[in-house]
């Protein structure tokens, strides 16, 4: 049995147990090939003739390419990497919007074995220095508007612009119409070679180069399908940007898996409104956005929007369960919440057809053994999300590709931990706390970050929130929310107050939020909250120099801050 009828028999034994999770999960085993590249013995053997990709672009306009028109386009982009001198292993940085280029390069790249950077179209100098050297760059391919971002950056062997000619760039409009539509690679490709380097956001330090191989992210995103439960024929809708490991899970990897349509609405400013018309106009039939995305859409009136979805799906971080609550009343569905990182494809989910449990992000999916691991180092119902190495999952990272120390520490004692924390329920589902280094104590008790947050984001006057513990003298730390209202609502006391009495009668004592502050919040060049630089901010402060312009402690605005 070759590679691919490995894959293929493993793709199609998942998509027939798609609402047998019991099933699936007993009877799924990894393929293990020798020889894999994804794109050739996959994606050019989808049917030629149906819809791979489906643009709507700001201005109205549309794109729709078959999938035998993708495969000739990439083929012709391989082509036109090659006789620039590009070889495998050669580093490719990809800084492109929701624009075709961007599929028929990912797909190039991976057919010829070089190894993609993708890469956030907002990144800043430092960043892209950081990209450039770290990641040992030897070809850019980015938008013509953008190469002036890269002008006093280190130099690069080979520069492919998107659009108008610029310069000292390779035109890839011009270059690629005069390549074959034909492709033979040199030779296979050894399933175990490096595909992707991904720049994590680094919410807690400095970004991390994670490596996927051409098996980690391409086969192992077989659990990625499994949890969107996404079907040949289906019209699928992620909300994410190009540069982050959930666009290519939800982008590339998990629906074409399935052979499933790639649908895209880019838009210059988000319009709710706007993306449910494209929902229902395309049909759209599985849908997965994140948390963001999810609150302004519960704004509009979801129940007037005639749609044909049959999966919703949240991601990024956990929803709270008004919102769910909010979506299933409107269309009668559930989003299914899931979790995974950009070391690992997806770990946890609430799959197809199974019950969902409020606040649970589900339970281990096909192909991942999840042991929760206490401060100790042992098995228990509430600790570290930990996966077991013995047998290893395909869909874990080979490594941090910058640091052999920090991959040993991630894997160490049969166990590659991903630094979340989580409890289990009797029924085996999963439940997110928090990042271990969120956790934090308050009067000796455990305190869950995103517990506090979830309440804290049901009340009508906020937008966002970030709880960390606060320096003080009697308790040693109390909880104490970062939030950013919504427009029209004033940071004044009173507001304090209201939000402060709201979560008051929705947490228990000793998870009361006692001191709120009104600023906005320090983010990843991804949207993650930096919740590290909250807590050092807040940890270092000198509580004697008095409130902050903004912050409201309970103590000042109730008589009685023990009641």
């Amino acid at each position: 049995m070759t590679g691919y009828e490995e894959f293929l028999g493993a793709r199609d034994f998942l998509l027939d147990h798609r609402e047998e999770y019991a099933a699936a999960v007993e009877g799924f085993g990894w393929p293990q090939p020798d020889e894999f590249n994804w794109a050739l013995n996959h994606f050019d053997t989808i049917e030629r003739d149906a819809r791979a990709l489906w643009l709507v672009h700001e201005d109205g306009s549309e794109e729709r390419f078959t999938f035998g028109e993708l495969t000739a386009l990439s083929n012709r982009m391989a082509n036109l990497l090659h006789g620039l001198g590009v070889e495998r292993g050669d580093r490719l940085l990809l800084m492109l919007g929701n624009i075709t280029p961007l599929w028929v390069t990912m797909l190039a790249a991976t057919k010829i074995g070089a190894v993609l950077i993708p890469s956030s179209t907002l990144l800043g100098p430092e960043e892209l220095t950081d990209r450039l050297d770290r990641g040992a760059v030897r070809v850019v391919v980015t938008s013509s508007g953008l190469t002036t971002s890269l002008t006093d950056l280190p130099p690069v062997d080979i520069r492919i612009a998107v659009g108008p000619p610029v310069e000292g760039w390779t035109s890839y409009d011009d270059a690629i119409a005069g390549q074959a539509a034909d492709f033979t690679p040199d030779r296979p490709t050894p399933a175990s070679d490096p595909l992707f380097l991904y720049f994590t956001s680094g919410t807690t330090s400095k970004p991390k180069l994670v490596e996927h191989s051409h098996a980690s992210y391409p086969i192992g995103h077989l659990s990625t399908m499994f949890w969107m439960g996404v079907q040949p024929g289906d019209v699928h809708l992620n909300v994410s940007s190009p540069g982050w490991g959930k666009h290519a899970w939800s982008n590339f990897f998990g629906p074409w898996n399935a052979g499933a349509t790639v649908f895209m609405v880019n838009q210059a400013r988000f319009d709710a409104a706007g993306l449910l018309d494209a929902i229902a106009r395309a049909g759209v039939t599985t849908f997965c956005a994140p948390p963001t995305v999810w609150r302004m859409l519960v704004q509009q009136d979801l129940g007037s929007y005639d749609v044909a979805l049959r999966e919703v799906i949240g991601a990024g971080e956990p929803l709270n369960a008004e919102i769910i609550d909010q979506v299933r009343a409107a269309w009668g569905l559930t989003i299914r919440d899931g979790f995974g990182q950009t070391e690992t494809t997806a770990v946890v989910g609430n799959s197809p057809g199974q019950p969902v449990k409020d606040g649970s992000m589900g339970r281990p999916l096909p192909g991942y053994d999840v042991v929760l691991l206490d401060p100790d180092g042992n098995p228990a119902q509430e600790g570290e999300i930990c996966l077991t190495l013995e047998p290893r999952p395909l869909g874990l990272m080979s490594g941090y590709r910058d640091s052999a120390e920090r991959t040993a520490q991630a894997m160490a004692g049969g166990y590659y931990r991903t630094g979340d924390v989580a409890s289990r329920d009797e029924d085996g589902y999963i439940t997110y706390v928090g990042r271990a280094d969120d956790v934090f104590k308050a009067s000796d008790y455990r305190i869950s970050p995103f517990e506090l947050e979830s309440v804290l984001i049901e009340h009508a006057a906020v937008a966002e929130a970030a709880v960390v513990p606060s320096p003080d003298a009697l308790r040693l730390a109390v909880p104490k929310a970062f939030v950013v209202l919504v427009a029209g609502r004033q940071p004044d006391a009173e507001t304090a107050r209201d939000i402060l009495d709201y979560c008051r009668g929705r947490l228990a004592p000793f998870k009361r939020i006692r001191r709120i502050e009104f600023a906005e919040l320090p983010k990843t060049i991804s949207g993650k909250i930096r919740r590290v630089e909250l807590r050092g901010t807040e940890g270092s402060r000198d509580l004697s120099e008095g409130r902050r312009t903004g912050e409201f402690w309970e103590e000042d605005l109730s008589p009685d801050p023990n009641s």
